[in-house]
């Protein structure tokens, strides 16, 4: 299991499947303990807002209710609280990473998430058992710590809102994401 980059090694790790896999693993099993039901991620738009939130908790505090920038979850007093890990980019319908569709589908082919069809989306997601066993486990590790814990924060103050209500949040309280252009790195 890889832990977040140091700034001399950010362009190496940015392109880590490894890393992506296990914060979107947090960041699904965090919203199954948030919301037990319906216990999964409704659809890959969901989690790509959800995962916006997580990789700019700087933004989340603006856009999000329930979020306070003293929340000690989000580590906004962090010297590198700014900085963002893996920025995301631009797309038709708000910010998105290129790489959720191999990384959910290697965590699925693991069995570590399962993709079900009970949700408003075409698919859900949720963890297994040995999913959720890992992601638990990656907590405890002093590299995911912070992960784990801003992952926690999102998840209650958004995991329940489906991925359009997200993005009309982002639309409308983040406005300056939306003045990128398509395919642009958000910054």
């Amino acid at each position: 299991m890889n832990a977040p980059p140091s700034a001399h090694h950010l362009p190496l790790f940015q392109r880590d499947r490894t890393y992506h896999e296990v914060r979107v693993l947090m960041l699904v099993n965090a919203v199954a303990r948030a919301y037990p039901e319906p216990g999964h991620v409704d659809g890959l738009t969901q989690l790509a807002k959800l995962d916006f939130f997580l990789r700019y908790p700087h933004l989340a505090v603006r856009a999000l209710e329930g979020l306070e920038p003293r929340d000690p979850r989000l580590h906004l007093s962090a010297p590198d609280a700014q900085a963002v890990e893996a920025p995301m980019r631009r797309h038709r319908y708000g910010p998105w990473d290129e790489r959720y569709y191999t990384v959910v589908g290697a965590l699925i082919s693991r069995r570590l998430l399962q993709r079900g069809e009970e949700g408003r989306a075409r698919i859900t997601l949720s963890p297994t058992v040995n999913g959720t066993g890992l992601a638990l486990h990656a907590a405890t590790l002093k590299p995911w710590a912070r992960t784990a814990s801003r992952c926690d924060a999102i998840a209650e103050a958004a995991g329940h809102l489906n991925g359009n209500q997200l993005a009309g949040l982002i639309r409308d309280s983040l406005p300056e994401v939306g003045l990128h252009d398509f395919g642009e790195e958000i910054t």
